[in-house]
C-alpha cells in the first residue's frame, strides 16, 4: 500500500513538473519577444474550442493545448537577425526560418507523453494542398491538431500589431482565411474558427493591442 501511494505521488510530481516546464517555455517565448508567447494562452483556448466544435475526442485536447502554446518554441533556434528582420528574407534565411517546426518537434518530443503535441507542432506549416513544409503533407494526411493550429495562428498573426505594420481588421483576416480555405487551410477548421472568432471580436482585439477596424 505504501509503495502504491509513493508511485502515485511520483506520478503527480511528474505531471506538475511537466506543467511547470510548459509554462517556463511559454515564458521564454515572451522574454525573447517572438510575438508568439504573449498570445499563446488565447491560442490554446481557441484550439480547444475549435476541436470541440469539430467533435474531436476530448482525450486529444491536452496535446492540442500544448501544441498551440509551444508550436513556435523552435524559433529560439533562429537568429534574431532573421526573426526580427523588417525586410524580405533571402532564400538562405527563409530556408533556416522554415526549420523552426522541426526544432519545435525536436524539443517537445523529448518529454514523455507529448508525442502528439510534438507532431502537431512539426506539421503546423503544412498546407492543405500539399505545398507546405516540412513534409509536403496534403489534406487529411496533416494531423488535425496541426490543421487547427495553422488556422488560429494565421488569424492571430494577421490581426496583431507588429513594429513594422498594423494588424488587419477582423473582416480582412477572415477574408484571407476563407480565400486560403482548401489551399492553405482545412475548410472545416476555417468554418469552425470563423464562427468562434466572430463571437468575441472586441475581446480578441483588446488583447492584441489593435482594433476590429484596424487599417487593411
Amino acid at each position: 500500500m505504501e509503495s502504491l501511494l509513493r508511485v502515485k505521488e511520483l506520478e503527480e510530481q511528474q505531471r506538475a513538473l511537466l506543467k511547470s516546464t510548459i509554462c517556463a517555455f511559454n515564458q521564454l517565448l515572451d522574454l525573447r519577444d517572438l510575438n508568439t508567447g504573449v498570445h499563446s494562452t488565447r491560442l490554446a483556448e481557441w484550439a480547444v474550442r475549435v476541436a470541440r466544435k469539430l467533435e474531436i475526442e476530448e482525450t486529444d485536447f491536452y496535446q492540442l493545448e500544448v501544441a498551440a502554446l509551444l508550436h513556435d518554441i523552435g524559433k529560439i533556434g533562429i537568429p534574431d537577425t532573421i526573426l526580427k528582420k523588417d525586410g524580405k528574407l533571402t532564400g538562405e534565411e527563409r530556408a533556416l526560418m522554415n526549420k523552426h517546426p522541426e526544432y519545435s518537434w525536436s524539443i517537445l518530443r523529448l518529454f514523455s507523453g507529448l508525442d502528439k503535441a510534438s507532431l502537431y507542432a512539426l506539421h503546423h506549416h503544412e498546407s492543405y494542398d500539399g505545398c507546405g513544409y516540412p513534409g509536403g503533407l496534403k489534406g487529411e494526411e496533416i494531423p488535425i491538431g496541426s490543421r487547427i493550429v495553422s488556422v488560429i495562428d494565421a488569424y492571430d498573426a494577421m490581426i496583431s500589431n507588429r513594429c513594422y505594420r498594423k494588424g488587419l481588421s477582423h473582416e480582412e483576416a477572415v477574408r484571407r482565411l476563407i480565400a486560403g480555405s482548401g489551399s492553405q487551410f482545412d475548410p472545416h477548421v476555417v468554418q469552425a474558427f470563423v464562427e468562434i472568432a466572430g463571437q468575441e471580436i472586441e475581446d480578441v482585439f483588446a488583447a492584441t493591442g489593435s482594433s476590429p477596424a484596424a487599417v487593411i
